[in-house]
Formats: C-alpha cells, structure tokens, sequence
C-alpha cells in the first residue's frame, strides 16, 4: 500500500508534469434500487498529487459534481382562474439532468468567475438545460427558476458549498445525498481541481443505478408492455376501489 502511494507520488514527477494530478474514487460504483431502498450516501474520495510531491503555500480546490442521466421535462405553470388551479403556460426542455449534486470546498463564487463556470456546469444557475423554442428570454428564465426550485423541493438538485473537506491539501471526501426517488440509469462523478480562478485538472468515475427484484420487474413492464401495464394497473385500481367499497358495506 505505501509502496503504490509512493509510486503515485512520484508519476507526476516521472512523467515531467507541471500540474497536479488528480486522483479520485467513489464509494460505491453500483447502487442497487430494492423494495427497502430508502437512500444512500455517496463518498467522492481521493488525492492531489502536486509535481514533486511538494504542497504549494496556497493549496488548490477542490468541486465534484453527480450529475444524472439527461431526460426531457415539461415544466408547467400553474394559474388561479375562476377560483381554480389550472395548468396555464408550459415549458419543454430537451435535455435536463435527472439529478445534480455539486460539493466544493468553498462557495463556487469564491472559486470560479461566471465564464468557467459556465464552461463547466458548475453550480445549479449554470446548468444547461436546453430549453424548447418560441419562448422568450423572460419566459426562459422563469421557467428554468421553475424547474430548479422544483427539483430541488425533491431533493433531486442540491449544492453544498464547504460540502469538500481536503486534508494536508493533499486527501479530500465529500458525501452526497442520494434521495431514495432517484431515477435509474448511468451517472457521471466529476472531480474537479480549482486553482487561482480556472480549473488545472478533472477526472471522472462511473456510476450505475439500477432496480433489483420486484421493482426491475415492474419498471420494465412499464417499459416494454406499456399498454398492458396501464391497463393492469387501471384493474386493479378499480378492484382495490370495489373491495373498500364492499368492506365500508359491511361495517
């Protein structure tokens, strides 16, 4: 063990390197979705190795982000008219995250000017949700408000500025909160090393969410037996209904 850490320190070094290199892993690169699931928490861990093995007066940052396989969301708005709620305006956006979770060591403002942060999604103000066309630029913006506000009530976006601890500037961990309605599929943990304003090196690792068991089966039926599946879930809707009915009767 200490023999593979020396040798990492010394690959920079090695190799003629002028900047850090990243060294990062995940806790867990499979979460599996069972009945029981009610969450998880995710470790984003690793190192900094400086060239030549030496820690600079003025360490760099660090800022990970969790991002979420892309989906299509309608965002709609609702509206009081004659008394009621009603679904007024709407917006579609082609490609949002269905989960975003970012951590850095210090506020991102603290960190990045609004350019790189744009560059790199990093922070929920900067993400690129792709809006549909026709709407104007106000309309955009509300409705990107929308949306943000909406995932974030459902745990589904999150930021934890000061959420990255680095030890000796050399080792850092951050935990993320995996919600238990997290969708399934390909996520990305992004490791990202912050220095005097601009990003000096990144690094990514995989992670797969899936459901086991029951709810595999049921989210693939939805999938490949979509009419089935609706009108199964219409029967036994209906037989649930019928059955209390029955059972307040004969109380």
């Amino acid at each position: 063990m200490l023999r593979a850490l020396a040798l990492l320190m010394a690959l920079p070094l090695a190799l003629g390197a002028t900047e850090p290199v990243l060294v990062p892993d995940v806790s867990q690169r499979e979460i599996q979705i069972q009945y029981s699931f009610s969450g998880a928490e995710l470790l984003l861990f690793g190192a900094i190795i400086y060239p030549g093995g030496v820690v600079p007066e003025d360490p760099a940052d660090i800022a990970v982000v969790v991002k979420g396989p892309l989906q299509p969301i309608i965002v709609r708005e609702k509206q009081k008219v004659a008394g009621i709620w009603m679904n007024v305006e709407n917006e579609r956006f082609r490609s949002a995250p269905s989960f975003y979770a970012v951590a850095s060591s210090s506020p991102l403002s603290e960190l990045v000017d609004e350019r790189t942060a744009a560059i790199y999604e990093l922070g929920l103000e900067n993400l690129q949700l792709s809006p549909g066309a026709g709407a104007t630029p106000a309309e955009q913006q509300r409705f990107e408000r929308g949306l943000i506000d909406l995932m974030r009530r459902q745990q589904l976006y999150l930021e934890k500025p000061d959420g990255v601890e680095i030890t000796g500037g050399v080792l850092y961990r951050a935990r993320l909160t995996i919600p238990a309605r997290v969708p399934v599929g390909d996520y990305t943990a992004e490791t990202f090393l912050i220095q005097d304003g601009r990003v000096i090196a990144a690094a990514v690792r995989e992670i797969r969410i899936e459901k086991l068991g029951f709810e595999r089966f049921v989210a693939e039926a939805a999938d490949d037996w979509s009419f089935t599946y609706g009108l199964v879930a219409v029967l036994v809707s209906l037989f649930l209904g019928w059955s209390a009915s029955a059972l307040f009767r004969r109380a």
